[in-house]
């Protein structure tokens, strides 16, 4: 049978049994087993029954008042730092409200300008976490015998491009492909490499190897078509923008490339068209400068002038549909008000001098004075804006696809 005694945890005194507190030291006492092994040396009792209850719950209240502690230094750290971010925030409005009163800062303008730059920061953070997880997925889909060489220029390239060093890191990416020549996901990313870059020679080359292995990739079509556009060869880049739009639907870079490609061949209506469905798959104020552009070919100069108001409304220094404008005015014969814009043109483009139509006839819209057929740059020529606005829409249209 197991001893039993009254044992006593502050004095560490034994006690007669019937006894409810310590004769020694008054501390209420508590009953401890010992079984019958533990009289005998080299038995060891089960661990089990050397832990109290008592033990074990002081164990738990310990535990929990270090994390209640620790949880009420995180929330008082966030407080902490709401009330800085609070602070912070009321400072920025108040030199902004002082620089509003001398005239030097914009309310409108430095809020344009903060949303731009927080969009830009969230693009970039997706943008990080789709290309790591695209290298991911090359290292675990290619087994070769070169598959160490292959993990070491995939793993260089995207280090680079992640470090701003993006032509080593498309060097290194190139390296990769000669390894792997019919990998169509590394293809197409090269090739989306050089478009973002503007260099569409490039890019068409590698997109056109990625549309060899995967023709029903609806971002390869896009970017090839337009890449294709640039370079001249317009019945193809028809072709494989019209495959864009049935791929992956509409879109404000596809509608607006097979556009520029009915404007290079003189046919309007159907240029109208197609600038109309750019316009739909994208409220932005290159869309309506577009549409403008082609009402002010066809002499239509109310309309025209209707989708430039609104262009100047979503960005009121756009120095090119100013620029148009002035040249409406010119050609109705409202002198003053073309002067006007014309200056206002000129501020916004950096006081650089925009060429007058002082005979008041029909002018070739400026966006479609350097489009002819079969030339290159047919759709990033010309216009730097509508260029970068179109090489963006595809780029986030490219994401939307889903094969």
């Amino acid at each position: 049978m197991p001893a039993i005694s009254h044992y006593c945890q502050k004095c560490l005194a034994a006690n007669p049994l019937g006894q409810e507190f310590c004769a020694r030291c008054g501390t209420r006492l508590m009953i401890i087993v010992e079984p019958a092994a533990a009289r005998y040396e080299g038995i060891d009792p089960s661990s089990s029954n050397d832990e109290h209850l008592l033990e074990r719950i002081s164990a738990l209240e310990n535990r929990l008042d270090r994390l209640t502690d620790k949880l009420d230094r995180g929330l008082d750290l966030l407080l902490r730092q709401a009330q800085h971010s609070h602070f912070d925030r009321a400072l920025i409005k108040a030199l902004t409200a002082i620089l509003t009163d001398d005239g030097t800062v914009e309310p409108d303008r430095l809020e344009r300008l903060w949303i731009h730059h927080s969009q830009k920061d969230a693009e970039d953070q997706l943008e990080s976490e789709r290309r790591e997880d695209l290298r991911l997925r090359l290292l675990a889909t290619h087994h070769s015998e070169q598959a160490a060489v292959f993990e070491q220029f995939i793993n260089e390239g995207f280090l680079l491009i992640e470090d701003q060093q993006p032509v080593r890191g498309i060097r290194a990416l190139q390296r990769a492909a000669a390894v792997n020549t019919d990998n169509a996901p590394l293809l197409y990313f090269i090739g989306e490499c050089f478009f973002r870059m503007g260099k569409t020679h490039q890019a068409q080359a590698y997109l056109a190897k990625a549309y060899e292995l995967a023709p029903d990739d609806g971002r390869i079509s896009l970017l090839l078509g337009l890449t294709c556009a640039d370079e001249g060869d317009i019945e193809r880049a028809r072709e494989l923008l019209n495959s864009a739009t049935r791929l992956g639907g509409s879109s404000f870079a596809a509608h607006y490339g097979l556009g520029r490609l009915f404007v290079a061949e003189a046919k309007w209506p159907r240029a109208l068209q197609q600038f109309k469905l750019a316009l739909a798959s994208k409220n932005s104020p290159e869309a309506h400068y577009t549409l403008s552009c082609l009402y002010y070919q066809l002499q239509r100069d109310a309309l025209a002038t209707r989708h430039l108001r609104k262009a100047l409304e979503l960005d009121e220094d756009y120095a090119e549909a100013l620029h148009l404008m002035a040249l409406i005015y010119a050609r109705t014969g409202q002198e003053q008000l073309a002067d006007d814009y014309f200056k206002k043109a000129a501020s916004a483009s950096g006081g650089d001098k925009a060429p007058r139509n002082k005979s008041g006839q029909a002018l070739t819209a400026p966006l479609f004075r350097t489009s002819p057929a079969k030339s290159r740059r047919l759709i990033t020529g010309g216009d730097r804006r509508l260029a970068e606005a179109l090489r963006q829409d595809a780029l986030n249209a490219c994401l939307e696809y889903r094969l």
